[in-house]
């Protein structure tokens, strides 16, 4: 049984297909990832609108590792200039006690005893015949003469029952016991912070903003987020909390706004052989009413898949649908209608060609007569280098294209 995507990405193959990877929305784009020894991912990103502004952020993630956790603290200074100081300090994980254990070779004390005491047995079952006797040969079958017995009182007596002293080893109960105890004793520590994710992010619109993750360490299929955002210039704050819980067939998330309102939006997807339904829903806590709500049905299979929404409090209805004809072509087409403004349907229809394993083109055009195209390439491991261009083919003459770079280096 598989997991059933949210209720925002019902159509997300489609949405993918037609909005991603066009390059011509920006002039320029630039990503520069990278990721220190220490585990640390670093996230760069620039853009230049086609109106001449620009916009950046740098970001820093961190994902716990074995040996730790890591603290960030940022250092802020608006005399005239902002300045964002991001220090990590790695923590390592305290020795754990453990109970020390006999090495491979060492004797053991009990063995010895054990080794001992079947010695003496044979020495005084050996010692019937006298040390100095020499031993008797068989009789063979066809001898008349009978073989002599041994009048020795020792000899005639059988040997005691041997002990078994057993060995000090641990059984299998005893062992899983010690494991379950070591791991409850590593998962107390502080510093053992499993699924924790922490970001931090710095923007050109001096929003300092943090996410903490915390997957499957709740429950089971459980992420709990909190994001907060500081503006120094206002002393604005926010702070939101998620919550993402995901099983078979069921799919759920609440997004909870904490200092405005609060408001709530909850959603949940229902899945089962393909087929998708899903809700959601808006609440002002302070108003105590419902602020929105919308709807969805779907149908998703890896090679196609068709949705239907109804956004805006139903009043927005929208319809795509997706097909992967082969490993080299796709194809996707969705049509809107708004029933408050319009009376018109907007249809947009798209599709993806893969060249080679490193570069893929992509073209779409609108109702209206607008069409865009784009191409990817992997120019070599690690930098990537894109380009769109939008234009309208009605009025060709009269409006100019809008042409975008996006450059990508991964380091």
């Amino acid at each position: 049984m598989a997991i059933p995507p949210a209720f925002a990405d019902i159509p997300k193959a489609a949405n993918d297909l037609l909005n991603k990877d066009f390059y011509h929305t920006a002039a320029t784009n630039f990503e520069v990832k990278s990721k220190a020894p220490n585990g640390v991912n670093f996230n760069v990103k620039g853009k230049s609108s086609h109106e001449g502004k620009t916009s950046g952020s740098i970001e820093g993630k961190y994902a716990d590792l074995a040996n730790g956790t890591f603290h960030f603290s940022i250092s802020r200074y608006f005399n005239g200039h902002s300045r964002t100081t991001v220090v990590v300090r790695p923590f390592k994980r305290p020795p754990t006690h453990r109970t020390p254990t006999r090495a491979k070779n060492a004797s053991n004390p009990f063995d010895s005893a054990q080794k001992k005491s079947q010695r003496d047995e044979s020495t005084v079952t050996g010692s019937a015949s006298g040390p100095n006797e020499e031993a008797v040969p068989e009789s063979s079958p066809s001898s008349s003469t009978p073989t002599p017995t041994s009048t020795n009182p020792i000899a005639s007596t059988p040997p005691p029952p041997q002990e078994h002293t057993a060995t000090p080893t641990k059984s299998k109960h005893e062992a899983k016991r010690t494991k379950e105890r070591r791991k409850a004793t590593d998962s107390s520590t502080p510093s053992a912070l499993s699924g924790l994710t922490l970001t931090q992010s710095w923007t050109t619109q001096n929003s300092l903003d943090t996410k903490v993750e915390l997957d499957n360490q709740i429950t089971k299929g459980l992420k709990a987020e909190v994001l907060t955002s500081f503006l120094p210039a206002s002393q604005q704050t926010n702070a939101r909390m998620n919550l993402h819980f995901k099983q078979p067939n069921f799919h759920t998330r609440a997004f909870v706004n904490l200092l405005k309102g609060p408001t709530a939006t909850i959603d949940a997807t229902l899945g089962h052989e393909g087929f998708l339904v899903g809700a959601e829903a808006g609440y002002d806590v302070q108003k105590a009413a419902i602020t929105g709500y919308a709807a969805a049905v779907g149908y998703s299979v890896p090679q196609y898949s068709a949705a239907i929404t109804a956004t805006s409090n139903l009043s927005v209805f929208s319809a795509c649908y997706y097909h992967k004809v082969n490993p080299l072509v796709e194809a996707g087409a969705k049509a809107v209608w708004d029933s408050k403004t319009s009376s018109t349907v907007g249809l947009e229809v798209g599709g993806k060609y893969r060249l080679d394993p490193s570069s893929f083109a992509k073209v779409k055009m609108n109702d209206r007569g607008i069409a865009s195209a784009a191409y990817s390439c992997l120019i070599r491991p690690g930098v990537t280098l894109g380009f769109g261009a939008s234009f309208d083919t009605q009025a060709f003459d009269k409006s100019a294209p809008k042409v975008g770079a996006n450059f990508v280096f991964e380091g």
